[in-house]
């Protein structure tokens, strides 16, 4: 993680974070490790809950907090009520800013812990749903300090959601089921940029793709991309790979499943595991058994079908594989933590609400990680500069 590196060196020089409180909602993973560091070497005293039991690597959360002293509040395979005690225990200390992943420690702060408010000055969130959720909270007027969507940047998008997301939610899946793709229909609901990503290299293993989406401007997109655009309760007797990806609640519902193919695979790719309805494919199973293969429970249905769900629902790149290489998150938590930076230098100037990265920095974080790869562009001349600033010049 070259970008992370640099960033450390700049950081531990230039303190950003001293004297602050950090609380963070992450997958506790390599790549996590290597971003709170940062944070640390910034001046920051960290600490940090998971953003999803299944994802938690315990030897990554031991070392944190033995080497490192982070207070690291996770442990893999707790259960609901641990997992949110956990986000409650990281919130302790009282941050200054807020680090989340999905919502759920901004939500929790407040809605449970208010009181903590006034001394937040500020937070970023990295996915989308995450962000989706702020934004709603802001147009209620609930969303209580600023907000850096770090989700939304051009280069996070690309890196992170589309290139990220696309490998390594198949690396899930082959890691889980064994499975040829090739000649396979993949069902894929959502075509954002992490649908689009999915799709892409379903496609690329020679799978037929087909995309569903209740946004009209995405469903363009995939189909003028030579995707198969349907309504899921279409899609739904055709596929034999399923992979949610929209951010939304029962994507595939019980009526889905009632008319899918024996021995279809269920897998989601968004952030929480409310994309496919889990409790309604246990009340439909006449029986289930559990760990078929290593993160693969089989639900056996009355009419002797059975239909595979990969992860219990969870996102399944980060419960069945590893989730983004290090290259991808380099970048990611590179924009993050210049956010951040930027975000506590402008304490008390920014409103509460959703604010987006500002250009610099996606362009500064894009710029670094082409320059440790060794990969050089050009620079406009002062002619082109003054062109491109101008309205007077044209033909």
């Amino acid at each position: 993680m070259p970008l992370l590196a640099s960033l450390s060196t700049r950081f531990a020089s230039q303190r950003p974070f001293e004297g602050l409180g950090i609380a963070a909602c992450l997958h506790v993973t390599a790549e996590t490790a290597t971003f709170v560091r940062l944070l640390r070497a910034g001046g920051a005293a960290v600490s940090l809950a998971a953003s999803n039991p299944l994802s938690t690597q315990d030897d990554v959360a031991a070392a944190l907090a033995v080497r490192h002293g982070i207070a690291v509040c996770a442990r893999a395979g707790v259960d609901r009520d641990g997992y949110y005690a956990h986000i409650a225990r990281a919130l302790e200390p009282a941050p200054d800013l807020v680090v989340d992943d999905g919502g759920d420690m901004v939500n929790i702060l407040h809605t449970h812990y208010p009181a903590l408010l006034p001394a937040v000055t500020g937070g970023c969130e990295s996915t989308t749903t995450g962000v989706v959720r702020l934004r709603r909270m802001a147009a209620e007027g609930a969303l209580a300090f600023p907000v850096i969507a770090a989700n939304d940047t051009p280069a996070k998008r690309m890196v992170d959601n589309t290139c990220g997301t696309g490998q390594s939610a198949i690396d899930g899946i082959l890691r889980a089921t064994n499975t040829l793709l090739a000649g396979k229909t993949v069902v894929v609901a959502g075509f954002g940029a992490s649908g689009r990503g999915v799709a892409e290299r379903a496609r690329g293993f020679g799978a037929q793709v087909i995309v569903t989406e209740v946004d009209p401007v995405r469903a363009l997109d995939a189909s003028l991309r030579g995707f198969r655009v349907l309504p899921m309760a279409q899609a739904a007797p055709l596929g034999e790979v399923f992979v949610t990806a929209s951010g939304s609640c029962d994507v595939i519902a019980a009526e889905h499943i009632a008319v899918m193919r024996d021995g279809a695979i269920l897998a989601n790719a968004g952030h929480f595991d409310v994309e496919i309805d889990v409790r309604a494919l246990a009340a439909l199973a006449a029986g289930i058994r559990r760990d078929v293969r290593p993160h693969t429970d089989a639900y056996d249905l009355p009419d002797g079908r059975a239909v595979l769900l990969l992860a219990e629902g969870r996102v399944v790149n980060l419960v069945a594989a590893e989730g983004h290489p290090p290259e991808v998150m380099d970048l990611a938590f590179g924009i993050e933590a210049l956010a951040l930076a930027w975000l506590a230098g402008n304490s008390g100037k920014l409103a509460a609400g959703v604010h987006e990265v500002p250009d610099q920095i996606d362009a500064e974080a894009a710029r670094l990680v082409l320059g440790t790869v060794g990969t050089s562009i050009d620079v406009p001349t002062p002619a082109q500069q003054a062109y491109l600033e101008s309205w007077r010049q044209g033909s």
